[in-house]
């Protein structure tokens, strides 16, 4: 050992080599078999488990993995999903409605006629407006919760609601659940990936896909849509084959120079996995994030040689990809910053959602017709939606925009476990709130769950004297009526 080594811990080794990305090249190089001896739990006798080694379900899953297309900033569910006929020809009559979103609670509002007209698609009929073209022809593989409901209008609170089933910060949202209860069947990436809007993240930021009270291992990892989707994949050029191998050798000689059982072993054993994974998705990541693999055919499925929608094109075949390599949870993000940059759409809904669906349908259209050509859309569970609607009426005198709405909006669900081709609840004449089968979002998380094999209302995590759950200390049940 070098002579200013002599006192120093391995972990002040590994921080100085290289400001830690020694450490990263020698996790792939000692093995399994050299950790499993330095690691052990905080007892320092039991030996240490992956976070996110596999787990079994509680019951035989439908679907493998999730993909939640999120549709940030609160998409109109009158303009696209939800028709309301006897809305055409009131444009601009004042109504008594009970509302209530960023502008408070109010008795009543002047209706904003949907500016696109509707048409029945499919088998089984389904009306859908023409802010979606290709996804319109897609609605025999589609199940719509036309009566959602949340606690909050606010975003913050209503995106935690939607993320976390809670409205405050703090607890782990459903990507890190999934993981926490299943793990994830492929130790080179990650259990669950977020992608986010280039034009910026969401309200809230990090707590969307935090990991709250668990362990930080079951939190998302970021990707981006532009450039590459991961920072740092690529290892520093510096750190060569014979710097690895003499860095190997050197902590090998000093581990049997120096034979002790930490006590902070468990943070240790932490560390390593975080160490290992960083260096496994250097050695696979690349791969599974090379789009340049794809045909051009599958490419123009997708949009990808559109302007218009090639972001989230490219976030869409990013997801496949990433399903097909064993992901459990990925999140994509449509809409990004504040106000018009994302479907929150205040002042004029036709300049809004005709660019946010005109930059989604394709894509989406084109995951869902590439998951199914693949067999994969029967074990991949889609779902599509925002932290809440929108009201029927106008927000300002004057204008076209819509305040926030979470007494009744829309959601939809494909994929692994869900019936095709049905409508279910529904909301008043003029989509201001639920009236038929209302459902919570809490039964949407139950529903995801419970198609991945696992039981809402037995999936615990013991934090602050509590079995907290994703669904809160109330029994949920699924969404029966999607259900396949």
């Amino acid at each position: 050992m070098p002579s200013n080594f002599c006192g120093r811990t391995r972990r002040e080794f590994l921080w100085e080599s290289g400001a830690g990305f020694a450490g990263t090249a020698l996790a792939g190089m000692l093995g399994n078999e050299f950790f499993a001896r330095q690691a052990v739990a905080a007892d320092g006798k039991t030996p240490f488990v992956n976070p996110l080694a596999p787990k079994a379900p509680h019951h035989t899953p439908h679907a493998e993995a999730c993909i939640f297309l999120y549709m940030y900033g609160g998409p109109s569910h009158v303009d696209t999903f939800d028709y309301k006929p006897s809305m055409t020809g009131r444009d601009n009559q004042t109504i008594q409605v009970k509302t209530f979103g960023r502008g408070g609670h109010k008795n009543e509002g002047r209706i904003v006629e949907p500016r696109w007209k509707f048409n029945q698609y499919g088998e089984c009929g389904k009306y859908v407006s023409d802010l979606f073209p290709h996804l319109a022809q897609k609605v025999d593989d589609i199940a719509f919760l036309h009566s959602m409901t949340a606690d909050s209008p606010i975003h913050g609170s209503a995106m935690l609601m939607m993320n976390s089933g809670k409205v405050l910060s703090g607890s782990p949202c459903i990507g890190s659940w999934l993981n926490y209860g299943l793990g994830t069947v492929n130790e080179n990436l990650p259990g669950f990936v977020v992608m986010l809007d280039p034009r910026g993240g969401p309200i809230s930021g990090p707590k969307n896909w935090s990991s709250g009270y668990m362990p930080a291992s079951y939190q998302a990892t970021v990707m981006r849509s532009q450039g590459s989707p991961i920072l740092d994949l690529a290892p520093p050029q510096e750190l060569g084959t014979s710097a690895q191998r003499k860095l190997l050798d050197t902590l090998r000689a000093y581990n049997e120079e120096h034979e002790v059982v930490r006590s902070d072993n468990s943070n240790l054993a932490a560390r390593i996995a975080s160490y290992e994974l960083a260096f496994k998705m250097q050695a696979n990541a690349p791969e599974a994030v090379d789009l340049s693999q794809e045909t051009e055919a599958t490419q123009k499925l997708y949009g990808l040689d559109d302007p218009k929608c090639s972001t989230f094109a490219r976030q869409c075949l990013l997801a496949r990809r990433l399903v097909e390599r064993g992901v459990r949870f990925i999140q994509l993000y449509s809409g990004g910053a504040h106000n018009d940059d994302n479907w929150d759409a205040h002042s004029d809904m036709e300049k809004n959602h005709n660019l946010h669906a005109g930059e989604t349908d394709k894509p989406i259209a084109g995951l869902l017709e590439d998951l199914k050509q693949r067999s994969l859309l029967s074990k991949t569970l889609i779902v599509w939606g925002g932290e809440f609607g929108r009201q029927p009426t106008a927000e300002y005198a004057k204008g076209t925009g819509r305040d926030h709405n979470s007494y009744g909006f829309t959601m939809w669900m494909a994929g692994g476990g869900i019936k095709g081709g049905v409508s279910v609840g529904s909301t008043d004449e003029l989509g201001a709130a639920a009236v038929e089968d209302r459902f919570h979002v809490k039964q949407m998380h139950a529903t995801v769950l419970d198609r991945m094999g696992l039981d809402p209302n037995r999936l615990s995590y013991f934090y602050g004297g509590l079995n907290q759950k994703l669904v809160g200390v109330e029994e949920v049940e699924p969404i029966r009526k999607v259900l396949a």
